[in-house]
């Protein structure tokens, strides 16, 4: 068994199951990697997603507040108030 084994015939289990769990590791830490890239990037995302948002918001309440203070402004009616609807002339 020696002889084989000196000669690259018979490997040792061991030394082949270290080899394969080595591979499997590098392997798991490549992934690991690649998806803390991906996270990182999913969180810059969604932290610029968040202050867009926030900005858009503040604009509208900024137009909101100065379509409520503006009197030059004449209000359209909303579905909710009564409208006079006109016929066409014949």
């Amino acid at each position: 068994m020696k002889e084989a084994q000196a000669a690259g015939i018979v490997t040792d289990p061991r030394a082949s199951q270290i080899e394969r769990l080595k591979a499997q590791v590098a392997e798991l830490k490549e992934r690991l990697a690649e998806r803390d890239a991906d996270l990182a990037e999913l969180m810059a995302f969604k932290s610029l997603a968040i202050s867009r948002l926030a900005a858009q918001h503040a604009e509208i309440e900024r137009l909101r507040h100065q379509a409520a203070s503006d009197e030059d402004i004449r209000r359209l009616p909303t579905r909710g108030s009564s409208v006079t609807t006109h016929r066409p002339c014949s």
